[in-house]
Parts: structure tokens; C-alpha cells; sequence
């Protein structure tokens, strides 16, 4: 792994060091690597999430509608109960 130092807000090296204590992680560095993990995660989701609205957008099936126009259609398609 590469070693590097960085320089942390007061309450941020706070949260880091109390994770720590309450021992839910074994160092500040495992902590840093599981945020940085996880922003990395919802990087990529967000990525996938914005290709999928590209898809969808570039389809050539979606009809511009107004927010009431579409809510008269999908009344029309749900079941009279």
C-alpha cells in the first residue's frame, strides 16, 4: 500500500480518532480506505444511474409530457376498483 500523510480539519480527525476508539475500525487509515471505498461505490453507481437516464433519453421513446399529462395517463391505465 502506498504511505501518505495528509492533514486533517480538527473534527474530522475527531470522528477519525473516536471510530477508532469505539472500535469500529482498527486504525484511521482502515477508516480513510472504507470511506474512500465507498465514495468510489457511489461514483460508480452514479455513473451507471446517469448512463441509464442517456439511454433512456437518447431512446427515441419517451414523448414530452407535463407532469399532469402523465398523471392523467397513468390514472387511465390503473383498474376501477
Amino acid at each position: 500500500m502506498a504511505r501518505q500523510s495528509i492533514t486533517l480539519a480538527k473534527q474530522n480527525d475527531e470522528w477519525l480518532k473516536n471510530q477508532v476508539a469505539e472500535q469500529e475500525f482498527s486504525s484511521k487509515s482502515e477508516a480513510v480506505n472504507y470511506l474512500i471505498k465507498q465514495a468510489r461505490n457511489q461514483e460508480k453507481y452514479y455513473d451507471f444511474v446517469r448512463m441509464k437516464i442517456e439511454k433512456g433519453e437518447n431512446s427515441g421513446f419517451v414523448k414530452k409530457q407535463s407532469r399532469e399529462d402523465m398523471l392523467v395517463e397513468f390514472k387511465q391505465d390503473l383498474p376501477n376498483v
